[in-house]
């Protein structure tokens, strides 16, 4: 009786997992039966790769077909498994070598008319087979670039499944056959959006930068039309490019969500996502009745999230933000799993001071208890955990007679400049960056403030008007403020200015 044994790929999360797809026919009905926690489209897999077989001449008899995706207790989801599963039954009844296909792996969707397909989230699939000792893996044409992106692993590109065939006849004769890949038009990147474009709001670019240098979260609060949406578009702009470990987790997550332009490169700018008000919990924070699949926050790792009109936002939505601000990761747990989804990324919200948007010189027409309703969407646990609060203000007609401020070059310079000091402060440390530093750290031993320099927060801190959260989050502005100014310490101006980019200093109404 055949039996045919291969590699398979599988996503969880953003995390691939390598699966053994064994195949054995046996005397009985003609049927396949699949075993191995398999989704629906994982199960449909027979229904496609059974008449593809036969539509490319090749010969499958009429059996029962047990079909084992090991490890059995996994989930295995989408249909990238076809590939793995064609070829085993390709090895089991003699048309390819069956040691040869063990050592592969496989990964992409079978068509009825035999050709191979791409599928999202190759990148992150690779990985895990690198990572498993795989040395070799066979892709879709169209993913071969993607999956080239991972080191220390061939990448092989197939069409359909006589590529297949074809390869694994010319290895088995001692011959290489050699597989053709598309050369992708490389994508156009957008021109970037410069800090320069922003009228006046000096202030409030300040604070930007201050975001930027120590990668802090920020709210700005502002009438329509003021310029909160332009400083949030132009905060990636300022953040230096992603390293390569960085770089590749950010390429894998807009792998799996298929959003990733085709081409061959890893994604090194930071990303810039911002969902619209509507968007629902699984859409922001990641999860699904079906496949658990990121979120927003977690396509915004290592860039920027920004939620316009915030108080929009559905309430647990915006309260769901609470936990990966402070973890830098979302667990979504299933009955039969627990899924963890990468989301380190800058918060920015942005919200008009009343629901009418009303604000000097107009006023606000909102009775008082609409306006405390719109506010309070914007829970005290969530506002705590943003260390920058910034109004901005109405532009004037002085404003634009004041020339364009600095551009997005100059102002990522200096940002530069203070992440290199913070790299050296906290080298071999887990953390890079002030707004990750544990709190323990900068309030005891080597780094902690003179008592005179922290006296106002210890003041506040007693009369219960700072949270001890609060009291940490300042510190970490302090020390980036340090860092831009290029002093080794702060001192107590760099305290008072941490504190007074805490206070929300939005614009009043009438």
């Amino acid at each position: 009786m055949g039996f045919g044994s291969t590699r398979g790929l599988t996503l969880s999360g953003v995390e691939g997992h390598l699966v053994t797809v064994e195949v054995q026919g046996s005397d009985g009905l003609p049927t396949f039966v699949m075993t191995g926690l398999a989704d629906p489209a994982c199960r449909q897999a027979p229904d496609r790769v059974r008449p593809a077989i036969g539509n490319l001449g090749l010969s499958l008899p009429a059996r029962r077909w047990t079909i084992n995706l090991s490890p059995a207790g996994l989930p295995k989801t989408g249909s990238g498994l076809d590939l793995a599963i064609a070829t085993a039954l390709l090895a089991a009844e003699d048309h390819v070598d069956a040691a040869e296909v063990a050592r592969v792996a496989h990964v992409g969707e079978v068509g009825l008319d035999g050709t191979v397909r791409p599928v999202a989230g190759v990148l992150p699939m690779v990985v895990a087979a690198a990572e498993a000792g795989v040395r070799e893996v066979l892709v879709c044409a169209a993913d071969a670039r993607e999956a080239s992106l991972v080191g220390g692993i061939t990448v092989h590109g197939v069409r359909s499944l006589l590529d297949l065939v074809a390869f694994y006849q010319a290895r088995s004769a001692g011959l290489e056959h050699p597989l053709p890949v598309p050369d992708p038009p490389r994508p156009r990147p957008a021109p970037g959006k410069d800090l320069c474009d922003v009228v006046g709001q000096a202030q409030a670019r300040w604070a930007l930068e201050v975001a930027a240098a120590g990668g802090h979260h920020m709210l700005l609060v502002g009438p329509p039309g003021a310029g909160k949406t332009m400083l949030a578009e132009r905060l990636p702009g300022l953040l230096p490019a992603l390293g390569e470990s960085d770089a590749l987790a950010v390429t894998a997550i807009h792998s799996v969500l298929g959003v990733l332009p085709r081409g061959d490169e890893l994604l090194t700018r930071a990303p810039f996502v911002a969902p619209h008000h509507s968007a629902s919990m699984a859409a922001v924070i990641g999860g699904g009745s079906g496949a658990v699949r990121p979120g927003a926050v977690s396509r915004a790792h290592r860039g920027v999230l920004f939620m316009d009109e915030a108080p929009e936002f559905r309430r647990d939505v915006l309260d769901g933000l609470r936990q990966p601000l402070e973890s830098g990761e979302v667990v979504v747990a299933r009955a039969d799993r627990h899924v963890r989804l990468p989301a380190r990324f800058q918060l920015v919200l942005a919200a008009n001071p009343c629901p009418c948007g009303g604000g000097p010189p107009r006023g606000c027409s909102c009775a008082p208890m609409r306006r405390a309703t719109y506010f309070s969407r914007l829970s005290g646990p969530l506002l705590d955990r943003l260390d920058l609060k910034v109004g901005v203000g109405q532009v004037s007609r002085a404003d634009l007679t004041l020339g364009p401020g600095e551009p997005s070059e100059v102002v990522a310079c200096r940002v530069v400049e203070a992440r290199e000091r913070q790299r050296r402060r906290w080298r071999g440390m887990p953390w890079t960056l002030n707004a990750e530093v544990p709190g323990p750290v900068l309030r005891q031993g080597a780094w902690q403030l003179p008592s005179r320099d922290r006296r106002e927060l210890d003041e506040r801190l007693d009369r219960g008007t700072l949270t001890l959260r609060g009291f940490d989050r300042c510190l970490r502005v302090a020390w980036t403020l340090a860092d831009l100014a290029g002093a080794a310490r702060p001192g107590r101006a760099e305290v008072m200015n941490a504190l007074t980019l805490r206070e929300i200093q939005e614009v009043k109404v009438a």
